[in-house]
């Protein structure tokens, strides 16, 4: 089982950027594939990143592309995802979710441990 804590949300204006942090505990964080997802209020949750288990490979929704990065630190057991540009859109509760699967999928039922969430709250 891994652990995961997401951190580093907040209110920020249209145009800034945020970086979020999620640090994982409990079994190797380099075990798993790694990925972050969203949801803003009223609205299923959605897929943002994921990266493979050494970071090598990403994938991301088409509404970020360009905009945001994640990464991660096998060392320190983090992974972040760094977001700039900020729209009101991106406004939502950020998750990090983690899966020993060995290819990053953009699906939510394929990740079976996830973080409380951190609120990335973006104004116009």
């Amino acid at each position: 089982q891994v652990q995961l804590v997401e951190s580093g949300g907040g209110l920020v204006q249209a145009g800034a950027s945020l970086r979020l942090s999620c640090v994982a505990s409990g079994r190797a964080f380099r075990w798993y594939t790694m990925a972050w997802f969203r949801q803003a209020p009223g609205r299923q949750r959605e897929f943002v990143a994921a990266a493979t288990k050494s970071g090598a490979n990403t994938i991301y929704a088409d509404s970020v592309k360009g905009r945001f990065t994640i990464s991660r630190d096998n060392g320190k057991d983090l992974v972040y995802l760094q977001m700039s540009s900020l729209r009101p859109e991106d406004t939502g509760n950020y998750y990090c979710a983690a899966d020993n699967r060995l290819i990053p999928t953009p699906h939510l039922s394929d990740y079976n441990y996830w973080g409380q969430g951190t609120q990335v709250t973006v104004s116009s």
